[in-house]
């Protein structure tokens, strides 16, 4: 069974299944059937209206986003699919923070599923900074399919690691 990286912390029987896949060719396929298109948020500014949008429903109370978008530098080699930051500075006798949050540029053709679910990671850790079950409990408030939306996510990564082309243009 070749090496799952994105899929070893699964057990034994799905990353079995998943090779299976990879070996009959048919990951993609199956990936397109539960995701047939791609979504349209292809500008930075788009991309910082969903984000405001997502944070708006779910985190009202929570600090403003002063800047989102798409990074070319950000790659999934680094671990990172996005990014958040928190930039914190006096100003006259307060502390003020600034909410940064960057997304790779190949969310740029993804299914909308796999752009919230990195979404709703991001805007998570201005509330919840460390990856432990509240930061996942909030992640799961945002997004009641969190978990499969990351798997599928997975499941993607695996794909494109095989070499394989990208699935939606």
């Amino acid at each position: 069974m070749p090496a799952l990286k994105y899929l070893s912390a699964y057990s034994e029987q799905t990353q079995q299944q998943v090779s299976l896949l990879l070996a009959q060719n048919k990951l993609g396929e199956v990936l397109l059937k539960r995701y047939s298109k791609a979504h349209d948020v292809r500008t930075d500014k788009a991309l910082y209206n969903y984000v405001q949008d997502l944070r708006e429903e779910h985190l009202r109370n929570a600090e403003p986003i002063n800047k989102v978008e798409y990074d070319s530098k950000i790659h999934v080699i680094n671990h990172a699919l996005g990014l958040h930051t928190s930039i914190s500075r006096v100003q006259g006798g307060k502390l003020k923070a600034k909410h940064e949050i960057r997304v790779a540029t190949m969310f740029k053709e993804v299914p909308l599923e796999f752009l919230r679910m990195i979404a709703v990671h991001e805007l998570a850790h201005v509330k919840e900074k460390q990856h432990d079950k509240p930061f996942y409990k909030l992640c799961t408030y945002m997004e009641p399919n969190y978990h499969q939306y990351e798997f599928d996510l997975r499941l993607y990564l695996t794909h494109l690691d095989t070499g394989s082309g990208k699935l939606w243009t």
